[in-house]
């Protein structure tokens, strides 16, 4: 069962890894003013070191890095056994490399560019993370009923979406028209009541085991 209410802002950092200073700075600035404790790192190899002395941490890593990747991070922190609640940034295209690092241990992934908003409201998901909890069966139960509403046209489309497939290439696959494509992606939104493509992959991954 989820905990009643969200940690403050104030009782934990934010570890932002990025291998571009720009991007670096821009996250912590935004973060800073609203509110939270942020470090940066310019490397996954230096927040590894690192890691162990985090007591209270989330991670916002960069999913596409030189020398160790956002992916690679996350399944070496799992290695350690260390428990950070990380988050994925990925760009454009990176669909699929981000559904791999939620399925090495990253709660959330979210697609450039995007609104400080997003960023802001996946660190709060994240920190539900922050202390144990057991898995909200009635929201998997809920997340499969919505599957099973979809069609077998429309289950084929999500999983060509989940993995990162452009229209194009899903109507090529299937043999319809990038039209039929758009009709079928719009009635897999509504129908699992995806507010967006990450929340939509986040739910697919959700109820990956059970029934589709």
């Amino acid at each position: 069962m989820r905990k009643d209410k969200r940690v403050k802002t104030t009782d934990y950092t934010i570890h932002i890894v990025d291998d571009e200073e720009p991007a670096r700075k821009s996250f912590a600035f935004m973060l800073a003013t609203n509110g939270y404790a942020v470090k940066v790192h310019q490397s996954g190899a230096l927040f590894l070191s690192f890691a162990p002395s985090i007591h209270n941490g989330i991670l916002v890593t960069d999913l596409r890095m030189p020398e160790m990747s956002g992916i690679d991070l996350i399944r070496q922190l799992s290695v350690k056994k260390i428990s950070i609640p990380s988050i994925v940034i990925s760009g454009h295209g990176d669909v699929p490399m981000a559904v791999e690092a939620m399925k090495a241990g990253a709660v959330d992934f979210i697609e450039k560019p995007c609104e400080d908003g997003v960023i802001i409201e996946a660190i709060e998901r994240a920190s539900d993370h922050l202390h144990v909890f057991d898995t909200n069966a009635d929201e998997i139960l809920a997340i499969q009923a919505r599957v099973q509403t979809l069609s077998e046209r429309e289950r084929q489309v999500l999983l060509a979406v989940v993995a990162g497939l452009p229209n194009k290439s899903i109507a090529h696959d299937l043999n319809i028209s990038r039209r039929t494509v758009e009709v079928h992606r719009a009635r897999v939104m509504s129908k699992m009541r995806a507010k967006s493509l990450p929340h939509l992959v986040r739910m697919a991954v959700a109820v990956a085991d059970g029934p589709f």
